[in-house]
């Protein structure tokens, strides 16, 4: 039964980061849920109780891709990039820079999956404009969707899944992981703009003045904008942020649709709703992980290894997660090591070296995170190109140091 289980587990997951015969990555997370079910190894009412341990998680998505798709279909992202062209003023290097820095704002805001899907676009259609090779800037928009995934708890779905009901006040989290993010940002500018700076564009195009942003566009940066702080104040409770995100989603998208009297049809045919029977898929996959003791094994393993030295695990932790989210993507990682560190009762600086792990470790592999899965389909739909082999030659470079530095930035913290 657990050889089964196991096998079970590891050919989906597998299958989400291969997508083998072009398949999208929720068909296989359900089907392996439906075949441990089918088989007997997870009976129903437990399958069940798995999905619904993502409730908070479906809902943070669901609003979040609400408010991504919204600000995309109006207009906001084309013009915050086109924003960053004309304010480079012709310099190649000052609009990486620009793009970088619009790439933290929506990832930080928005979370990473946004900045993958809706911002990724933008920037190919601005660099085409100013006649710049789009690749290098792209780039920005994969590695920052990481590096910048833990500055808040809303920033990255999988934040959620780690801290699952235990997620920190914000005041806590902001004490926690400014300095560590603010290293993980600032590296892997640094490395980027190092490693890429015979790529990025000496002079630029003139660009055109810029449209005006239209009523829909403002409204929807001004959701955004409240979203925000309506996350922040729960987040500062201790509250859970799947209803508020869900809630202020489809408040400012029924405005904006009702003042613009639009239909809602494109809006909700435009959201990749994909995401979330993919990420129900997985909690069935972590809920059988738990039947047969894997969970608590690994549990035991974090109890074991605190005992000896929280600081050490912790570093452990952290990188042996980050790595694995690169081997098995790091939303399955998120939620056996959540699952397993909720288990162990885990002390806080492991608990947050794991997350680090979980958020910027993605970024050495094409593969590591959905938002970079995301991105490399974005890429494709717009004809360029990035094989795995060029991009771990710059993860390897990028992702190591930025770890280790965020690492030593948390724990060297007062606990």
């Amino acid at each position: 039964m657990t050889a089964a289980t196991l096998a079970i587990a590891l050919l989906a997951t597998g299958g989400v980061i291969i997508r083998p015969f072009n398949l999208p990555e929720a068909v296989w997370a359900v089907a392996g849920a439906v075949l441990l079910v089918a088989l007997g190894l997870l009976p129903v009412g437990e399958a069940w109780s798995g999905v619904l341990k993502g409730t908070d998680v479906y809902l943070f998505l669901a609003g979040m891709m609400l408010l991504a798709d919204l600000a995309r279909q109006e207009g906001l992202f084309d013009w915050l990039a086109t924003f960053a062209v004309r304010h480079a003023r012709g310099s190649g290097r000052r609009l990486f820079s620009l793009i970088y820095g619009v790439g933290v704002l929506v990832t930080v805001f928005l979370s990473n999956d946004a900045t993958a899907v809706v911002l990724t676009p933008a920037v190919y259609a601005a660099a085409k404009a100013a006649g710049a090779k789009p690749l290098p800037y792209l780039l920005i928009c994969a590695f920052v969707a990481n590096a910048a995934s833990f500055v808040l708890p809303i920033s990255n779905p999988a934040n959620l899944v780690v801290f699952g009901h235990g997620m920190p006040p914000l005041g806590v989290w902001l004490a926690r992981f400014a300095l560590p993010s603010l290293f993980a940002i600032m590296l892997t500018f640094g490395i980027l703009r190092w490693r890429l700076a015979g790529a990025i564009a000496a002079s630029l195009r003139e660009m055109p003045s810029a449209a005006s942003l239209s009523r829909g566009g403002l409204l929807a940066g001004l959701g955004i904008c409240a979203t925000g702080i309506v996350l922040l104040a729960a987040s500062a409770r201790g509250a859970n942020l799947g209803l508020p995100t869900f809630c202020a989603g489809f408040a400012t998208a029924a405005l904006v649709l009702l003042l613009n009297r639009q239909s809602p049809w494109p809006l909700v045919a435009g959201i990749s709703w994909s995401i979330l029977p993919l990420v129900a898929g997985l909690f069935v996959l972590v809920e059988a992980l738990i039947k047969v003791g894997v969970i608590d094994a690994l549990a035991h393993v974090f109890q074991l290894a605190a005992a000896i030295s929280v600081v050490w695990t912790g570093a452990g932790a952290g990188a042996l997660v980050g790595l694995a989210s690169n081997l098995m993507n790091n939303l399955p990682a998120a939620l056996v090591a959540g699952s397993s560190l909720a288990a162990a009762h885990a002390p806080s600086p492991i608990a947050g070296s794991v997350l680090i792990g979980v958020d910027l470790g993605p970024n050495l592999s094409v593969t590591g995170s959905l938002a970079t899965i995301l991105w490399l389909i974005a890429l494709r739909r717009e004809g360029e190109k990035m094989s795995a082999w060029d991009f771990l030659k710059l993860g390897i470079l990028t992702m190591p140091p930025a770890l280790v530095l965020s690492l030593t930035a948390l724990l060297l913290q007062p606990w």
